[in-house]
């Protein structure tokens, strides 16, 4: 397993295994301990872990949490999708820096997204399932949602929206979700 850095986003990763394939289908590491202490992340801090199923066109985000934040590894186990990641992080070198990937099935690579950096992605295949290892366990309170649409980031979705949860739908826009976040940053 290899891990890059991510120039656009400070901290983050894309940790890729290298399958073994052969006529059965293929094997992998999809998560080593020793590759992510290697880069300084505490493989013990990942507390939860989670998954979601989307439908081609489905899109999901831009989500990230206040108060301390969430890192979490993203990997898209089955399918492929478009995956998107925005430095919030206001002392971040690479604050506002986007991050665009490819996650599929295929490769199984790991995306770990820095606590402060808003994440989200669009399905691509029918369907696409998504993973996720989170380093805190789930508050709602502290969930923030950015628009997927919204102008300033002017992220190119590759598909037309199939559809969205209403709390994506009805979401602030970039400046209204960095004053809800600086009012709800501990200190």
């Amino acid at each position: 397993m290899k891990a890059t850095e991510v120039p656009a986003i400070a901290g983050a990763y894309l940790f890729e295994p290298t399958p073994f394939a052969d006529e059965r289908g293929f094997f992998c590491r999809t998560f080593d301990a020793d590759v992510a202490r290697s880069v300084g992340l505490d493989p013990d801090a990942f507390v939860q872990d989670s998954l979601s199923r989307s439908a081609r066109g489905v899109l999901r985000g831009l989500h990230l949490r206040s108060g301390d934040g969430e890192a979490k590894l993203v990997r898209c186990s089955y399918g492929k999708v478009f995956d998107v990641v925005v430095d919030l992080r206001a002392d971040s070198p690479t604050y506002l820096g986007r991050a665009y990937f490819e996650l599929s099935g295929e490769t199984q690579a790991t995306l770990y997204v820095p606590a402060g950096c808003a994440h989200g992605f669009q399905a691509l295949s029918e369907p696409a399932d998504v993973s996720y290892r989170i380093d805190r366990p789930h508050d709602p309170a502290e969930d923030v949602t950015i628009a997927f649409d919204d102008p300033e980031l002017a992220v190119e979705w590759p598909l037309p929206v199939a559809s969205v949860s209403r709390r994506d739908r009805e979401a602030p826009g970039l400046a209204e979700a960095l004053k809800h976040m600086e009012r709800t940053r501990l200190p």
